[in-house]
């Protein structure tokens, strides 16, 4: 899937994990932070970047320039997805399923940030396997832009969205 230029979009961020990872030296330990974050415009467009440094500002704003790298563009069908689907990365999976109108976002709190961010009103999704928040972010956006909407499909048939449905 192509990538999106960042720099024009006017993207909301939100940071989902915040890490504290020690090293032990001679003279002690040093801390640094890892910040896990996730952005997107509430209307299709999502992206998640990892940012670390030896200050949790710093680590953040690294992740937020990292994830206007790696934004993509999702199918959306109204306030939710065209079809279930199961994104996986790693050892983490994420069970994603379309849910009427008035459901709203029945996820956990990694997936929920991404779910809100890419601007779906009602899911409903449930992480099989690992719950490691880095995991668990990269499995929600591998299942996102696997998604496909009645034209994409058509299109992949030489059909048109009509002749499909009939």
């Amino acid at each position: 899937m192509a990538r999106i230029d960042a720099s024009a979009l006017n993207l909301n961020e939100r940071v989902v994990a915040i890490n504290r990872v020690s090293k032990t030296v001679k003279g002690g330990r040093i801390f640094k932070f890892a910040a896990l974050v996730v952005v997107g415009d509430g209307n299709g467009l999502v992206g998640f970047g990892l940012g670390k440094a030896s200050e949790v500002p710093d680590a953040i704003r690294k992740g937020i320039e990292d994830a206007k790298k790696n934004v993509i563009r999702i199918s959306l069908k109204g306030t939710t997805i065209p079809h279930e689907v199961i994104g996986k990365f790693g050892a983490g999976e994420v069970l994603m399923k379309p849910a009427p109108q008035g459901t709203g976002v029945i996820a956990g709190g990694a997936v929920r940030a991404v779910m809100e961010m890419a601007g779906i009103r009602d899911i409903r999704t449930k992480c099989l396997r690992s719950n490691n928040p880095c995991n668990v972010v990269t499995a929600t956006i591998n299942g996102l832009a696997s998604l496909r909407d009645a034209e994409q499909v058509a299109a992949v048939r030489g059909k048109s969205a009509k002749e499909i449905f009939e």
